[in-house]
């Protein structure tokens, strides 16, 4: 096998504990750790250059959303001629992904992404930045083991901005008006979980069933957005691109003022929202009432999490200004999440909402 994993994790027991006992019972085992940040091309060719030094017959992704769809990649840069960007469904002479993949086994450490039960590797261009796609179901893993006691090391800031991505997930994925009854309830169960266990799991780090319970919500959202995401995660890939801000970091801070924008266009499903999301009174308002009232919920989610309210208050690689509002929207506005978002997003509108979130 060769695990992949992040810079940061290789170093932790978690990792070198895991290592160790493959390598007790016999296997052949090296370890690529070329994982930081938001997962670049590079760092995925250099996963399939290390699969092939190694001769490896199969792939381990140990880490969180960004180790393990890089672990996606490498399977197929292992067994296969081109630049992991070849792969992209959108590129202009797309490679195609043979059968012949090797064994591929996901340990997330993280409840966030879902990527451990995700057909789709996004990686990010590693001069523009910009997210690519690459998606196929043969790049799925063929066992999940879905640990809660591996997430249990997590600081409390990652617990919730990994937590707040499986959130945004499900609600996003519930809110979209595309038809598919099955997500809907997938995604339902997914907020309820999230709503309960997110503040525990931040709180207390060590209370093992709130953190089964947030893989599951993870999990669940993973499998819910296979119908659609929307504008939050259009927001989130610009703040990615333009200032290599953590995923589930955006996805927290865009949350609210998104659902705000969203409102006149998803009343009744925001309603319903704020009632599985058990927030106080919900289940006696009527719809107006009841969306309004989960979009302040988020709010004080957010609070109680400590994601920014705003994006003024972030810190990360860079701070996010005004001056990159023009940026900011012209990335957002290409991005294809919002296109089955519940109210349609022009370009004025992204720029209202980064306006209104700065």
């Amino acid at each position: 096998p060769l695990v992949v994993t992040d810079r940061a994790l290789a170093r932790l027991p978690v990792a070198t504990g895991f290592v160790a006992a493959l390598k007790a019972a016999g296997l052949d085992v090296a370890v690529y750790d070329g994982v930081h940040g938001n997962p670049t091309a590079a760092q995925a060719n250099a996963g399939g250059a290390a699969f092939r030094a190694h001769a490896a017959d199969c792939v381990v992704g140990l880490g969180g959303g960004a180790a393990l769809d890089v672990a996606k990649i490498v399977g197929v840069l292992g067994t296969h001629d081109g630049d992991a960007l070849e792969f992209a469904w959108d590129h202009p002479s797309v490679r195609a992904i043979g059968d012949d993949l090797p064994y591929f086994v996901a340990l997330p450490t993280t409840a966030g992404t879902g990527s451990e039960v995700g057909r789709s590797a996004v990686i990010s261009e590693d001069d523009t930045h910009v997210k690519r796609i690459v998606f196929s179901p043969r790049i799925l893993a063929r066992a999940v083991f879905a640990d809660a006691e591996l997430t249990l090391g997590l600081p409390a800031p990652i617990t919730a901005a990994t937590g707040m991505d499986a959130l945004t997930h499900n609600v996003e994925s519930y809110l979209s008006p595309a038809y598919h009854p099955l997500c809907d309830g997938i995604a339902l169960e997914g907020v309820r979980i999230a709503a309960r266990a997110l503040p525990v799991a931040v709180r207390d780090g060590a209370n093992l069933p709130a953190r089964a319970d947030m893989l599951m919500s993870s999990m669940m959202g993973a499998i819910a957005f296979q119908k659609d995401l929307g504008a939050v995660h259009s927001c989130a890939h610009a703040l990615s691109t333009v200032a290599d801000l953590h995923h589930g970091l955006a996805n927290g801070v865009m949350i609210d003022h998104v659902m705000r924008f969203n409102l006149p266009a998803a009343t009744a499903r925001m309603a319903e929202l704020a009632r599985v999301a058990g927030v106080p009174g919900a289940a006696a308002m009527g719809d107006e009432a009841g969306a309004a009232a989960f979009v302040d919920w988020l709010g004080r989610l957010k609070a109680e999490l400590g994601i920014p309210a705003r994006l003024s208050g972030l810190g990360g690689p860079r701070p996010v200004t005004p001056a990159d509002v023009p940026a900011l929207v012209a990335i957002a506005e290409r991005d294809l999440c919002h296109q089955t978002n519940p109210r349609p997003c022009t370009a004025a509108d992204f720029e209202r909402l980064f306006a209104a979130a700065m």
